[in-house]
């Protein structure tokens, strides 16, 4: 099993195992620096294939978090767990106090939150265990998924104004893959502007809930890679661009909240090398943890929105980096956070 050699290893500090039977834990907490605060990140559960591909899954999301934290200029490291198992088999409120434990043990090093598949009740019962996490309704913030979505919306304004020169999003085709909870608060944030929307989800719930709320045309997951909008906004999992998907894309502008978009660092630029113009996943999807950042002091939802939405001037940042430098945007926007 690789882990030292694993690309996405990148000289992580720590990587903890967590095994407890009882409850059929079975998660791994990923630490990859701390040289701007402790790491923070989310706790995601998914049916991973093999230990291998979870491995490999929270280096490259823990790694993704340090450059977060760091484009946000939040005082934080990286750092990021998965739970290996179907949610819905094996969550229970034992299994989340279980992992609480482990979190508790690392004394403060890794401070935890939601991800895929875990949600804020599971977040208020790690923190009976531990107060090494953020999200929670008990003296936190809540849910951070419209945080997120806000500074995506704000990130989309922007790619819309640098590449086509124009303010309003009204008429735009954008469409959204995966309207989970960041999916479903993007998806109303850009109807109220009058854009034309189109949705993808495995989940066929998800979907139906959506639609009956605002307007919108579902498109059938196999159809995605290929089809024809302004705006591509991956909201699912990641590395969803290589070399096979790249070639398929039809939409001039990426910009979504899903983490780890590129399945390589060289996927940007061949977007580049395609015209396409595509904004860095972690940049976008800050929203989150400039919203649990907060927690820390008085939260103020109207300064921590205020916040998010200067996301929107970082990425025309990254951008005229990019395009100065002729290099990729993801590459562009790798220097400016391992300046900062």
């Amino acid at each position: 099993m690789a882990i030292f050699n694993d690309k996405a290893f990148d000289n992580h500090t720590h990587l903890l195992f967590c095994n407890h039977p009882e409850t059929q834990l079975k998660a791994i907490i990923a630490v990859h620096n701390t040289n701007r605060g402790p790491a923070l990140g989310g706790c995601r559960l998914w049916p991973y294939a093999s230990e291998q591909e979870a491995i490999h899954d929270v280096l490259r999301l823990s790694r993704g978090m340090t450059y977060k934290h760091a484009m946000a200029n939040l005082p934080f490291g990286g750092g990021k767990s998965v739970i290996i198992g179907d949610p819905q088999k094996i969550k229970s409120e034992a299994l989340f106090k279980a992992f609480a434990h482990f979190v508790e043990k690392l004394n403060g090093l890794y401070i935890a939150a939601e991800d895929v598949n875990i949600n804020v009740e599971d977040m208020e019962t790690v923190l009976t265990q531990t107060r090494h996490v953020v999200g929670t309704r008990t003296g936190g913030s809540g849910d951070p998924s419209p945080a997120t979505a806000w500074g995506v919306y704000h990130s989309i304004k922007s790619a819309v104004a640098y590449k086509y020169n124009r303010d309003s999003l009204k008429g735009l085709k954008i469409l959204i893959q995966g309207v989970g909870h960041v999916g479903q608060y993007l998806a109303h944030f850009l109807y109220k502007e009058g854009a034309q929307l189109f949705i993808s989800d495995i989940n066929q719930h998800n979907l139906n809930k959506l639609t009956q709320e605002i307007e919108a045309q579902i498109i059938e997951p196999a159809r995605v890679p290929t089809f024809e909008c302004d705006i591509f906004a991956p909201c699912a999992l990641g590395g969803i661009f290589n070399d096979v998907t790249i070639e398929m894309l039809k939409a001039p502008i990426i910009v979504g909240a899903a983490n780890n978009q590129l399945e390589e660092e060289r996927h940007g630029d061949l977007l580049r090398q395609k015209g396409i113009l595509y904004a860095p996943d972690y940049v976008v999807n800050a929203g989150g943890v400039i919203n649990v950042s907060y927690e820390f002091s008085a939260y103020n939802k109207e300064k921590v929105f205020n916040h998010i939405a200067e996301i929107g001037h970082t990425l025309t940042e990254v951008f005229t980096q990019a395009d100065k430098m002729n290099i990729s945007t993801n590459r562009a926007a790798n220097l400016i956070a391992e300046a900062r």
